[in-house]
């Protein structure tokens, strides 16, 4: 293209590339540039190799062909022809990038059309889940078989969900510390997200849908890792996990981390049913062990690090003025509804409050929420480490 310019005596004032699919209207930066360009007057022509380089949709053809209208692009010259801001010209342009358009969208409609071909004979028209490799022999695209160092990995896993009870995080640590799993690239574990995807994938006992979401499921012709009642058993599991993880708020984590690994702190729930039919409900604070699976940090209940905080209140370093601020807010609050609902004025001001005092009452009878607010006030760090906790104090 620089030897025709020379040839036909054009000055090139810039050189774009591009590599950018032009299906869509407006999504090219560099083509968007050039655009700005033209209104602006840098330049006045075009130089490409072929018109379906400049657009393979209307939205950026009608853009070109405006410019012409408008008399800002002059001329757009490609290997073997030239395109003027004339009537003949412009639609010649125009069925060109058409044609272009028009095989594009033919190329997508076949792709997805061998793709379901592939699906309705059983195989699988993607990267193999983990534990299948694909089959790379031309004549066998679409099969898998199972990874020899992989499969049977995979099948374990399942089997400790759906018979051990084991949760994602405890797979994790399994498969990242004691047995050092690999993607089949070498580099990278797998992160606790993907097992659950893993998890809840139908291809492993011979089914799958495709695409993702699309309600078009069919049976696939490779050997299944596992049978459909094992999956089944882990749905179950993995449901309940999930619902715990997502609707469970407690009061006291992302506030506290571990005195002796420095990962952060959870909390569960667990229920005792009594003999009398009562059924108790206990809140237990323990150690991620997300950078020390080995950590001996120990768990402790919600009652027993409550009573802790209290006891502490006499040393934590409070941030008096966010803690006075929630004070008065709450004091407010007491006036008025002494004013509106008991017809009373009796007179409180913050100073007479113990902020201390204060402090022990939110811990012990404030909903968690107050509870987090109060603890996000400390200038003191919160560590827990066997059974106890204790401060580390920030010196900035």
């Amino acid at each position: 293209m620089l030897a025709i310019a020379e040839r036909d005596n054009l000055e090139i004032v810039d050189i774009r590339r591009e590599s950018h699919s032009a299906k869509t209207s407006g999504q090219r930066p560099v083509f968007n540039e050039l655009i700005r360009d033209l209104n602006t007057g840098r330049y006045t022509g075009i130089l490409t190799w072929a018109p379906d380089r400049l657009s393979r949709n209307a939205g950026d053809l009608g853009a070109l062909v405006d410019l012409m209208d408008e008399k800002k692009l002059h001329q757009i010259k490609t290997y073997g022809q030239s395109f003027q801001n004339s009537p003949n010209e412009k639609f010649l342009l125009m069925i060109l990038c058409s044609q272009a358009k028009l095989e594009n969208d033919n190329k997508s409609i076949n792709v997805k059309r061998g793709l379901r071909t592939r699906c309705e004979m059983g195989l699988w028209p993607a990267p193999a889940p983990m534990g299948y490799l694909n089959e790379m022999r031309a004549d066998r695209k679409g099969y898998v078989y199972i990874d020899p160092e992989r499969g049977h990995i995979i099948k374990k896993m399942f089997e400790k969900v759906a018979y051990e009870k084991w949760s994602g995080k405890k797979v994790f640590h399994w498969l990242k510390f004691e047995l050092n799993f690999k993607t089949p690239n070498g580099n990278k574990g797998l992160t606790l997200s993907n097992i659950y995807l893993l998890l809840q994938n139908d291809f492993y006992y011979g089914s799958f849908e495709y695409p993702r979401k699309s309600g078009l499921w069919y049976k696939g012709i490779h050997e299944p890792l596992i049978s459909k009642e094992l999956f089944d058993q882990v749905q179950q599991q993995v449901k309940s996990q999930i619902i715990r993880v997502q609707d469970k708020e407690f009061a006291f984590t992302k506030i506290m981390s571990c005195g002796l690994c420095d990962s952060g702190i959870t909390a569960d729930e667990k229920f005792k049913k009594q003999k009398n039919g009562n059924i108790h409900r206990y809140v237990y604070y323990g150690c991620t062990k997300k950078k020390d699976h080995n950590c001996k940090c120990g768990y402790i209940r919600e009652d027993e690090l409550i009573e802790q905080l209290v006891g502490l209140m006499e040393t934590i370093d409070l941030d008096e003025i966010g803690i006075k601020e929630k004070i008065r807010a709450e004091v407010e609050r007491v006036k008025k509804f002494q004013r509106v609902i008991l017809g009373t004025r009796e007179k409180i001001e913050v100073r007479d409050i113990d902020i201390r005092n204060y402090a022990k009452y939110v811990l012990m009878e404030a909903p968690d929420l107050e509870k987090r607010e109060l603890l996000g006030c400390l200038k003191s760090k919160i560590r827990l480490s066997n059974k106890k906790i204790f401060l580390k104090i920030n010196l900035d």
